[in-house]
């Protein structure tokens, strides 16, 4: 049985509006992720090419609160803006740490 078998037609149709919305918000938000990750990439680079540390705690303390702040004003739950930067900050660093790995210059 369908989840909506049996529901109104005219609340089929707001379901289907509302998942609609959801799904373009969906798509927004992994290119902006993508675009968001192509400029880290960059960083990446730069970091690597000058020996530069793949993690920067201070930047990544103020971007937290900086992020948690624009949560607190979208009316969105701060602690989960904070797990959500987390997590991408870590796979930044892992992308930056992959990258000075290559950089290395390796014995001929």
């Amino acid at each position: 049985m369908n989840e909506i078998d049996g529901i109104d037609e005219s609340v089929r149709a707001q379901l289907a509006e509302l998942r609609d919305s959801i799904d373009n918000i969906d798509a927004a938000v992994v290119h902006m992720l993508a675009e968001r990750f192509k400029c880290t990439q960059r960083v990446g680079q730069l970091k690597a090419e000058h020996r530069l540390p793949p993690a920067d705690p201070a930047r990544e303390a103020r971007q937290i609160a900086r992020l948690r702040e624009l949560a607190e004003n979208a009316k969105l739950d701060p602690a989960f803006a904070e797990k959500l930067l987390n997590f991408i900050i870590a796979e930044v660093i892992r992308h930056h740490e992959t990258l000075a790995g290559e950089s290395v210059p390796r014995d001929s």
